[in-house]
Order: C-alpha cells, then sequence, then structure tokens
C-alpha cells in the first residue's frame, strides 16, 4: 500500500502529473520517435498556452477537462515501466527476510562459518541495544 498518495495536492504539481501522463498516452499511441517528438512538442506548446491563468477555478476547470479527455482516449495497451506498478517486471524478484536465515540447517550455516558469526554477534548487540532503549519485558502472568 505505499503506492497511495496521501496529503494534498497542489494544482501545479497536478498539471506535472497531467502532463507526464499524457506524454506517456503519447508514445503508447505513436511509434515513430519523430512523431512522439513532434507531437510532444505541440502537446507543450497547448500546456504554454495556459500556463498564465491566475483564477484557480478556470485553471481547475481546463485541468479537469482535460484529464477526462484523456480518459475517454486512453490506449488500450498503456506505456508502463517494467519496474513500476503494473509493469512486467513488477516486484518479479522477492527479497527474502532476515529471519529466513534462522531456519538454515546447521549443516547449510556450516558453509559460511564466519557470515554466521558476525551475525549472531549482531544479533546480541540489537537484543542489547533494544533492552537499554525499551528495558526488559515484563514477564507473563499465566
Amino acid at each position: 500500500m505505499a503506492h497511495i498518495p496521501t496529503g494534498l495536492v497542489s494544482h501545479s504539481r497536478k498539471v506535472c502529473n497531467f502532463y507526464k501522463r499524457v506524454l506517456r498516452h503519447i508514445e503508447s499511441t505513436v511509434y515513430c520517435l519523430d512523431e512522439v517528438r513532434y507531437e510532444s512538442v505541440l502537446m507543450r506548446a497547448k500546456f504554454d498556452e495556459n500556463k498564465n491563468i491566475k483564477d484557480l477555478r478556470v485553471a481547475k476547470q481546463i485541468l479537469l477537462d482535460a484529464e477526462k479527455e484523456l480518459a475517454d482516449q486512453r490506449h488500450w495497451s498503456y506505456k508502463k515501466f517494467p519496474e513500476s506498478v503494473g509493469g512486467c517486471a513488477y516486484e518479479r524478484e522477492v527479497i527474502p527476510p532476515d529471519w529466513v536465515l534462522d531456519y538454515w540447517d546447521p549443516v547449510e550455516k556450516a558453509a559460511y562459518p564466519k557470515y554466521f558469526a558476525v551475525r549472531e554477534q549482531r544479533k546480541k548487540e540489537f537484543e542489547e541495544f533494544y533492552r537499554q532503549v525499551y528495558g526488559k519485558p515484563p514477564p507473563n502472568h499465566h
């Protein structure tokens, strides 16, 4: 859930995000690099026409209309970067958590004696640090 935006977003940030989405739309629909650049320059000119609007209500309405137009024209195979959410390589490499090493067999740990000796020392240091910061846990009264 780290991809959910929180807080208020300024109008200028919304316009910048919309501009990036428009450029991705152009890249999805046009395949020749020269045409992509040409369409991008034309789109930038459209954005520059409205950059000096001082009335925020008018600017907001223009942005809403443009977002609706983009949603109506959105390409069926929208361009996504491989590592981004929805991309073909998103979360492809799963990094196992550290606690998995606690369940290794002693024979497996014997292959890396220095690593596991240092790891055990660091675990003890962390436990001492934890006790100094938070104190000892209360005894369980069952």
